[in-house]
């Protein structure tokens, strides 16, 4: 059984599917594990580190493995050096990226899409959009501070008071509540919004004020998987006309909405943005998917008035070694469930929960329900 770990391709891609320490552990189970030359350096991992922790360093790690470790998904040039029958793990985005689907099925592989992991006690361990959304939630709060022209907390100095910077979260997830617990440990004062009934309370705990239309339809706004319904346009408009009056008054507005699938809902429209003060601030997580705010373009901070809407994809990868220390145990806490431990072989149970729930394709086809070809 041999683990190759690839290096990620994509030049904005800093983060690395296996650390040092999933490497021994990988060992532990008997595994062979090699890895590509430089793949851990913009995590800060060398090779060398690799290689005390028990693992090759090769050119082909990934070309005969039997189990190949990512961070994206693979291109089509990486997918052609893997064996038929490997199994790809990795965050593979595939809503919307049929043809990408198809070249993994051709190819033989069986690939399995990280952050279809389902939400339940046993797969915590294994969740990696919480462990890189919380990430993100914290980074935003981080560049937010440093696009912004004035100081987080307040200051009494003999020279005048610095009063505490206005901070609005908009969606109160993973990465939204982290937002806020940065903020609030920063000195600003904090403010959230959020579709969902049960994150009030979480919202309060933190210190933080919550904000919401709160009627009926608030009241019935969850998932049974915990995720925001889409809400009805008359649900819409009233939250925007209440969103809209408070967002005139803040210096930093986060956004982090997202629903699995989807395009980004929009939260912040051009003329809410026109309502901030000059030297306020945007920060946009969900830029990869079109947006929570009208006017931000992924990789730029534009300019309106001057208030910054900041886009900076891939947030977690802005804080590379924690990320990448985290998705790894994710992956290995996976990968470890498909291992035969006494054998040491791999031994898949396609019947599994959470294979089931993540596997995108298999045996030359794509089995996902989700992603089937369309007719």
């Amino acid at each position: 059984m041999k683990i190759g770990v690839a290096k990620e391709i994509d030049a904005a891609e800093p983060r690395v599917g296996a650390t040092p320490d999933t490497v021994k552990k990988f060992k532990a189970l008997g595994a062979e594990v090699a890895v590509e030359p430089g793949a851990g350096i913009k995590s800060g991992l060398l090779d060398a580190d690799y290689e005390a922790a028990g693992a090759t360093i090769s050119a082909d790690a990934v070309k005969d493995a039997d189990i190949v470790v990512k961070v994206k998904r693979p291109e089509a040039s990486e997918v052609a050096r893997y064996k038929k029958g490997a199994l790809v793990v990795a965050i593979m985005d595939p809503y919307g990226n049929d043809v990408a689907l198809k070249v993994m099925a051709d190819a033989g592989v069986a690939a399995f899409a990280m952050e279809l992991m389902p939400r339940i006690t046993r797969a915590q361990v294994m969740d990696v959009l919480s462990s890189q959304a919380n990430l993100a939630g914290y980074r935003a709060v981080i560049e937010a501070a440093e696009a912004f022209g004035r100081a987080f907390p307040m200051m009494m100095t003999a020279a005048g008071t610095v009063p505490a910077a206005k901070v609005f979260v908009m969606g109160v997830g993973v990465a939204g509540l982290q937002a806020i617990a940065t903020a609030k440990r920063l000195g600003a004062v904090v403010t959230a919004t959020d579709v969902r009934p049960a994150v009030k309370e979480q919202v309060e705990s933190l210190g933080a004020k919550f904000l919401a239309v709160e009627d009926e339809e608030f009241k019935n706004a969850q998932t049974a998987g915990g995720y925001a319904k889409e809400m009805s346009k008359e649900y819409q408009a009233k939250q925007a006309a209440l969103t809209a009056e408070h967002i005139k008054k803040q210096d930093v507005v986060i956004t982090t909405a997202l629903i699995p699938g989807r395009p980004a809902p929009r939260l912040v429209s051009a003329d809410m943005v026109k309502s901030m003060k000059p030297g306020s601030v945007l920060i946009d997580l969900a830029v990869e998917r079109g947006g929570n705010v009208e006017g931000v373009v992924s990789g730029q901070t534009a300019e309106v008035n001057g208030v910054k809407i900041v886009g900076i994809p891939n947030l977690a990868g802005r804080v590379a070694a924690s990320a990448s220390s985290l998705y790894a145990k994710n992956l290995l806490s996976f990968i470890e469930t498909m291992i035969d431990k006494s054998a040491k072989v791999l031994a898949i149970n396609w019947d599994d929960e959470l294979v089931k729930a993540t596997a995108l394709t298999k045996d030359g086809a794509v089995i996902h329900p989700n992603f089937q070809p369309k007719a």
